[in-house]
């Protein structure tokens, strides 16, 4: 992939100030194969931003999947945010779609068969207070259909720099640290699974998800993201069970 404007953005336009102000530190970037090679760059989520520092510390341009109204938003604001989003490697996505499983997996293959990289959030969403919470297996589904090496990455410090309500990123330490490769193939076969059947969705995604809770050091909460927002946004708080302990967060 030799997309001009995602160079443009990362090296000339906001890349130098990000690096400047959020003083982004990185590991494991050996992990990530060379270029040509497909793999699924699996993250957690805790701000938007995460898909800026992530591609602006990867030595290879990154896919990410973005919701679709992102890219259907009218007038002259929708246009401009369909550009930007177009030009630094944005898929839309369907999420409420009825087929948005085999639309993903489609629009991944794509990117596998022209040997690029693709990051995907399994958490379907930002976290709501910086823990990692259950993940959804289209990352698993994307994973064994394809059979490409999949990598964890973690995202720290970034919901600092860019809490949720925010547009202009506060001036707070972000570090990316990326993990050993997993043979989604070898790892069904290891843990008895057959990699084509749906049966090895949820266990391949959980185990996943205990990669980056082991690589960020954040808590784990077993809830989708989406519910417990839902929850807090209705004006119920957290679920039983989901109540974070503020004092260890802090």
């Amino acid at each position: 992939m030799n997309n001009k404007w995602y160079k443009f953005f990362k090296y000339i336009l906001i890349g130098p100030w990000l690096r400047v102000w959020n003083r982004p530190e990185t590991e494991g970037l050996g992990n990530i194969p060379p270029e040509g090679t497909p793999a699924l760059m699996v993250s957690n989520h805790q701000a938007v931003m995460d898909s800026f520092y992530f591609p602006l510390v990867c030595p290879r341009q990154l896919v990410h999947p973005a919701k679709k109204e992102y890219f259907t938003s009218p007038g002259i604001s929708g246009a401009i945010q369909k550009f930007f989003m177009t030009s630094v490697g944005q898929v839309p996505i369907d999420r409420d779609a009825k087929d948005a499983g085999d639309n993903l997996v489609k629009v991944t293959q794509e990117v596998f068969d022209n040997g690029d990289l693709f990051c995907i959030y399994p958490e379907g969403t930002r976290s709501p207070d910086g823990r990692i919470y259950r993940g959804k297996t289209g990352m698993a589904r994307v994973a064994m259909n394809s059979g490409v090496p999949c990598i964890p990455v973690a995202m720290i410090g970034t919901r600092n720099a860019n809490p949720i309500g925010t547009w202009i990123p506060r001036p707070a330490k972000v570090r990316v640290k990326i993990g050993q490769p997993v043979d989604p193939h070898q790892w069904a076969r290891d843990h008895g699974y057959n990699p084509n059947d749906s049966a090895v969705w949820r266990p391949f995604t959980d185990f996943f998800i205990q990669q980056l809770v082991e690589l960020s050091g954040y808590d784990h909460v077993d809830a989708y993201a989406a519910d417990v927002k839902k929850s807090l946004e209705a004006g119920n708080g957290y679920p039983e069970g989901t109540e974070p302990d503020w004092q260890k967060m802090q």
